[in-house]
């Protein structure tokens, strides 16, 4: 028979939050800033990864949206770290490149929206980075973008890049190669917003064209009731289509986590 010992209690208690705080301690999320090189320019990514896992792992590279890499990005790369996979924030723009307002985000944006060849070769440049991680298993890579970062992941698939899948949130889908789709090697998960004023139904059309057309292993999710950017807090204007939506947003954050299970067979 157990015999209740108070002080004995407390100790058990005391022991259990002990054991607790050694277990966060060591699934603490590491995070380190990278330098690496596109050609001539000096790219600054952001590295997130659980150092209490063992081995190689996955990995997730990730694309910002039009305002740079900033702490939106860093935050999803945290996020992705602790679902155990080594996350890579891409810098598409450059080291120290970080639009301040809206008119430099599009001007900037719109650099690599009119220079396809040089959007693709950023994101080489990313996927490079995190293929080469030692922790990382160059066979189960995952490309996710937000926005601008939608639009760039899609390039990657498009140039035959060699990974498991693409994810890209309320992303553009203008596409001024329509045959490259033929290159893409990597399943594709699209979650969008139904009423997103942002991507032209002609885009969409067409793009959904595209995927048939190449046999690409396509899902396409249409949040109903949501605008573009819904998976950003900080974003709310829906004068001009854009508005954060928590249930899409927690949605479309499941939907990517059941497609990297189904891509990297966990």
């Amino acid at each position: 028979m157990y015999r209740f010992v108070p002080g004995r209690f407390l100790c058990v208690v005391a022991v259990v939050a002990l054991a607790g705080l050694v277990g966060q301690a060591r699934a603490a999320i590491k995070t380190q800033l990278i330098e690496y090189k596109q050609g001539d320019t000096t790219l600054e990514g952001y590295l997130a990864y659980d150092d209490s896992i063992q081995g190689k792992r996955p990995g997730v590279l990730i694309v910002h949206e039009w305002d740079g890499l900033g702490d939106y990005a860093k935050m999803r790369a945290d996020m992705v770290a602790k679902l155990g996979y080594v996350a890579f924030a891409a810098d598409i723009y450059g080291k120290g490149v970080r639009p301040k307002n809206a008119q430099e985000s599009a001007a900037e944006a719109g650099k690599y929206g009119r220079d396809r060849a040089l959007m693709r070769a950023r994101a080489i440049a990313g996927l490079d980075q995190l293929k080469n991680n030692p922790m990382v298993d160059p066979n189960k890579i995952a490309a996710i973008g937000y926005c601008f970062g939608g639009t760039t992941v899609l390039e990657l698939a498009r140039s035959g890049a060699d990974i498991a899948g693409v994810v890209t949130f309320h992303g553009g889908l203008s596409n001024p190669t329509p045959e490259d789709a033929k290159k893409i090697k990597a399943k594709v998960l699209v979650l969008a917003g139904a009423d997103d004023p942002l991507v032209p139904q002609k885009d969409i059309e067409q793009f959904q064209k595209d995927m048939r057309d190449a046999k690409v292993d396509l899902a396409y999710v249409s949040y109903s009731g949501t605008l573009h950017a819904f998976t950003n807090p900080k974003v709310n204007d829906p004068a001009h289509g854009v508005q954060y939506n928590a249930v899409s947003d927690k949605r479309s954050w499941q939907a990517m986590k059941d497609f990297f299970a189904e891509i990297f067979g966990q």
